[in-house]
C-alpha cells in the first residue's frame, strides 16, 4: 500500500456534450463497485481562470498563435497537398487529435494575425518553438523511461473556438494543481502523452508517472465505446450482477461475459 488518495474529477470542458446525468452515472459506478474517492469532486468547468492563465503564460513567450481555420478547411488543404503521404495526413491519423495541423494559421504574419483577432479562433501550441525551448523530454512509464517525441503530433489545439480550453491544457494544468503522481490510462492516450510532456515542461509543471493500458473489446475485437452502444456498468447493475465479485474477477484478470480481456 502507498497512502495514495483516488481523486475524481469531472471534465466536463465540452458544453455540447456534458449532461449532468453522465456526471451522476460515473459516481454511481464508482459506488456500486465500492471505489470512495478522496475529497471533493473537482469539476474543470468550474477552474477555467486556471485555464486561461496558462494560456496567457505561453501567449507573453510566443508559444502559442491564434487559428482561424475550420474543420473543413485543415480537411481540404490536406487533401490538396501535393506532398508525399505523411503520418497524418489520412482522415483519423497522426496525432491525439486526427490528422496533423498543416501550419496554415502558424505562417500568417502578425499584421495578418491583428487584422483577423475579431473573427472566431482557436490557440495552438507552436510545438516545434516549445520543443525547442524545452529539449529533450521523457516520462516515467512503468519501470521504462519513453521518450517525448511532441513534434510528431502536430500544433495541438489549446483553447478551442466553442470552449476556452482543451483536454490537453486542462488535464496538465489539473494533474499539477491536484499534486497528481500516478496516471493510469488506455493505449488510445498514449499519443497525447507526448504533447502533456512538452507542456509540463514549457509550464514548469512536475511530471507524474504514466501506466498506458491495453482497452476492453467486445468479442468480436472492436473497442468499447458509449457511441457505438458497448455495454456499460449500469447495465451490469440492472442485470444484477454481484459488485464484489466483478471486483474480484476484474484483480484476477477475468472479465464479464460478452467482454475480451485486453491482449487476449
Amino acid at each position: 500500500m502507498r497512502a495514495g488518495r483516488f481523486l475524481l474529477r469531472i471534465e466536463d470542458i465540452d458544453p455540447g456534450r456534458t449532461r449532468e446525468e453522465f456526471v451522476l452515472g460515473i459516481e454511481e459506478d464508482l459506488a456500486w463497485l465500492g471505489l470512495a474517492w478522496d475529497g471533493a469532486v473537482v469539476r474543470q468547468s468550474q477552474r477555467l481562470p486556471l485555464y486561461a492563465a496558462a494560456i496567457d503564460r505561453l501567449k507573453a513567450r510566443g508559444l502559442v498563435y491564434p487559428c482561424f481555420c475550420t474543420r473543413s478547411a485543415i480537411a481540404a488543404e490536406i487533401a490538396a497537398s501535393a506532398a508525399a503521404p505523411h503520418p497524418g495526413s489520412a482522415p483519423g491519423a497522426g496525432g491525439p487529435d486526427g490528422p496533423l495541423y498543416p501550419g496554415t494559421c502558424r505562417r500568417l504574419s502578425a499584421d495578418e494575425r491583428a487584422a483577423r483577432m475579431t473573427q472566431p479562433h482557436a490557440w495552438r501550441l507552436d510545438v516545434a518553438t516549445a520543443a525547442a525551448e524545452a529539449g529533450p523530454l521523457a516520462w516515467r512509464e512503468g519501470d521504462e523511461e519513453v521518450e517525448a517525441e511532441p513534434q510528431a503530433f502536430g500544433d495541438v489545439v489549446l483553447a478551442r473556438k466553442d470552449a476556452p480550453t482543451s483536454y490537453h491544457l486542462a488535464v496538465t494544468v489539473d494533474d499539477a494543481a491536484q499534486g497528481v503522481t500516478d496516471v493510469v490510462r488506455g493505449n488510445d492516450l498514449h499519443a497525447a502523452t507526448h504533447v502533456h510532456r512538452l507542456l509540463q515542461a514549457v509550464l514548469g509543471l512536475p511530471t507524474p508517472r504514466y501506466h498506458h493500458h491495453a482497452l476492453l473489446t467486445d468479442a468480436a475485437g472492436n473497442r468499447l465505446a458509449k457511441r457505438h452502444g458497448a455495454p456499460t456498468l449500469a447495465s451490469l447493475r440492472e442485470a444484477g450482477a454481484d459488485p464484489v465479485a466483478l471486483v474480484a474477477a476484474l484483480r484476477r484478470g477475468e472479465v464479464p461475459r460478452g467482454y475480451s480481456r485486453p491482449g487476449a
